[in-house]
Order: structure tokens, then C-alpha cells, then sequence
């Protein structure tokens, strides 16, 4: 984030030279024993701290930076610039780590959790199954568990990056985290079509394209700290950002409206019971982590934080309607950016690649329970 988010109070006056103006006297300070005389040492006006925020870092990990302003996202502005990617901030040695340890995260992945010879993915969702014999209650617990522990770990960040360091910590939220949100993901996939039907719409005219729309533009509400994927893997050391910009304008907390549009959209589509359960397991893991979020950015930012959140709004477009967040009339120009352009290539591979995203479900350990 650009520049500690600074108040900048006037700068000091030059300093007045004796053949400049002859009625100042030279004044001699005492010699210490020992040593030259010394000049005194005159304390320079600090500015003043509005919050803790940390210098913007370019999306990928690019160069840190002084913004325009207080934040750097723009005038006016005490939050980051969301998806700003500048390709020459980038660093060829950081993308080559990256793809390093994205292969030994996959590995470690298949061979601690998935494979059900050497993993313990199959016993612990046989655990949580042994529950019940209900997918509803299976799907609805798998997503509380992944919601404990996610949002957990994230309350506990500031803490733990204090004990065992920004990247250490990373790490092990990652750890945790992404087996369980594997198994969830993929529990769902295999089951979506058990349980109660509730509604069958998928013959009407109209609800596919609706469904279909609703969904890729669930994705354009990422979160922008998932732009960063060099954080993401602790390649650079993570931080916990306050963005302002692009998605940001419409709503304080991306993800879980981007969450809430995606299970409705998916809901209305498959219409039975254990859709309903995991959409209320994911909306309820997504509204407690609104506030949530929250709290942690006031804790850490402070009065910047108050200034943003008076002029954003959870709500979507509702700060915008109600003339608290004002538009540049350039606004566009925040989302023609390379992130939010992978986002829609990412998007629609994905709907192409469902049948074979449904059959490496189908062939992952416990999918028949």
C-alpha cells in the first residue's frame, strides 16, 4: 500500500544562512570534553501517522512505490489500487520460483492427502461421513469445518505472523486450508445431484443463460488479494491489503457477494437439498467472514479504515447510489487490467472443462460415499 498513508504537514523552512542575514548571531555551544565542538541536532517534523498501512506492491509482486497520495490508488484515495500489474515490475527468478512451488504444493497435495494409500483425505472425510448418512448434513459439515478453520487461522494472522513470520505463516494457513476446501469442492461435485429434489427448472427456456451469466460474473468478484499470487505462495511476504479501487468501488466485500451469486445461481440450477446445504454452509462461512474482515482491517489501519469504509458499502452499488463513493469518469480503466482479463479466460476454460473437472472428481478417494 503506497506510503504508510501519510498526512503531510508543511515542509521546514530553509534554513537561514548568518551571510544572509547578518543580525543572526553565530552561537557557540560548549566543546565536550574530549571532542570537537558539535552542532546541535535539530528534530525534524514527523508526519503525521493516519494508520499502519504498508507501501503498495504491484499485482505478481512488482516494485513498492510511492503513490500520488496518501494510499497510492489515486487522488484522494487512503486504499491500494486493486489489479494494477505492471509487466516491467515483474521479476523472472519470483515466476519461476512460483511455478516451483506450485508443482511441490500439487505434489504434496496428491501424496499427503489425496492418494488413499500414502494421504489421510479418504479417513478424514470418512470420519466426517461416519456422522451421518446424510449427503445434506456431510455437505453442510464439511463446509463448517473448512469455515472454522479458514477463518480461524485468518483471525489469528496478526499473531501468528508475529511468532513464526509473514511467509511461515502463509504457508501453514495454505496447508491447512487447501486439502479441506479439496475435499469440500469435490464432495459437492460427486453428490450435487443426491438428495431431495426441491425444483426442477433446467428445462426452461432462458435459465440455463441466466445460471451460465450469473456464474462469470461471480468471478469477477474475486478478492483482489487473490490477484497476488506471489503472495499467495509466500514467494513475496504476504500482507494484509486495504484495496479501494476497481471491484472495491462496488462493493467493500467482493468475495462473498461473488460467493452469494455463485450459490444462488447454482442452487436455482440444480434445485435439491444438498445444493441448498452447502450454499448455506458457503454464504454463512462468507457473511461471518465480511465482518470478520472488517474488524481485522479497523484493528490494523485505523482511522484509514473509517475513511473507507464511510465511502464503500458491503451492499453492492449501494454506496454509489447514495453518493458516498464517487466514480472516476474513468473508471473502466480500472478493470482493463491483465488480472480481471486471466479472470475471464480462467472463467470460460472452466465451463468447457467441467465434464473433465466432474470425472477427476468422480475418481478421487471416498467419492462413492
Amino acid at each position: 500500500m503506497a506510503s504508510h498513508l501519510r498526512l503531510h504537514l508543511a515542509a521546514p523552512p530553509p534554513l537561514l544562512l548568518p551571510h544572509r542575514h547578518p543580525h543572526l548571531r553565530r552561537v557557540h555551544l560548549p566543546r565536550p570534553p574530549g571532542g570537537p565542538a558539535r552542532a546541535p541536532l535539530l528534530p525534524l517534523p514527523r508526519p503525521l501517522l493516519l494508520s499502519r498501512a504498508r507501501p503498495a506492491r504491484a499485482v505478481g509482486g512488482g516494485a513498492e512505490g510511492e503513490g500520488e497520495v496518501a494510499g497510492g490508488g489515486g487522488p484522494g484515495l487512503v486504499g491500494e489500487d486493486s489489479a494494477a500489474f505492471r509487466l516491467g515490475d515483474q521479476s523472472v527468478a519470483s515466476w519461476a520460483y512460483f511455478a516451483v512451488i506450485l508443482a511441490a504444493v500439487l505434489w504434496a497435495l496428491n501424496v499427503l492427502w489425496i492418494d488413499p494409500d500414502t494421504g489421510v483425505g479418504t479417513r478424514f472425510l470418512d470420519a466426517v461421513a461416519s456422522v451421518s448418512d446424510s449427503h445434506e448434513v456431510v455437505m453442510l459439515l464439511l463446509t463448517i469445518i473448512f469455515g472454522v478453520v479458514h477463518s480461524g487461522m485468518a483471525t489469528l494472522r496478526e499473531t501468528g505472523e508475529k511468532i513464526i513470520g509473514e511467509r511461515a505463516f502463509r504457508v501453514l494457513f495454505a496447508g491447512i486450508s487447501l486439502p479441506l476446501a479439496v475435499t469440500t469442492i469435490v464432495y459437492f461435485i460427486n453428490h450435487r445431484y443426491d438428495g431431495i429434489q426441491l425444483w426442477q427448472v433446467q428445462g426452461i427456456s432462458g435459465i440455463h443463460e441466466l445460471v451460465w451469466l450469473s456464474s462469470f460474473i461471480s468471478f469477477f468478484f474475486l478478492y483482489p488479494s487473490t490477484f497476488n499470487l506471489l503472495e499467495v505462495a509466500a514467494v513475496d511476504k504476504p500482507k494484509l491489503h486495504m484495496w479501494e479501487t476497481g471491484i472495491m468501488r462496488i462493493t467493500r466485500h467482493p468475495q462473498m457477494v461473488g460467493q452469494v451469486i455463485w450459490c444462488l445461481a447454482h442452487t436455482l440450477w440444480v434445485g435439491n437439498s444438498v445444493a441448498v446445504a452447502a450454499s448455506v454452509g458457503l454464504i454463512g462461512h462468507h457473511l461471518f467472514g465480511a465482518w470478520n474482515g472488517d474488524r481485522r482491517l479497523a484493528s490494523r489501519y485505523g482511522e484509514a479504515f473509517d475513511v473507507l469504509k464511510k465511502r464503500t458499502s458491503i451492499v453492492p452499488f449501494a454506496a454509489i447510489v447514495d453518493g458516498r463513493q464517487k466514480l472516476p469518469k474513468d473508471y473502466y480503466k480500472e478493470f482493463f487490467r491483465l488480472p480481471y482479463i486471466a479472470i475471464t479466460a480462467l472463467t470460460l476454460g472452466a465451463y468447457f472443462a467441467h465434464p473433465l473437472m466432474q470425472g477427476i472428481a468422480t475418481n478421487f478417494p471416498g467419492s462413492s460415499i
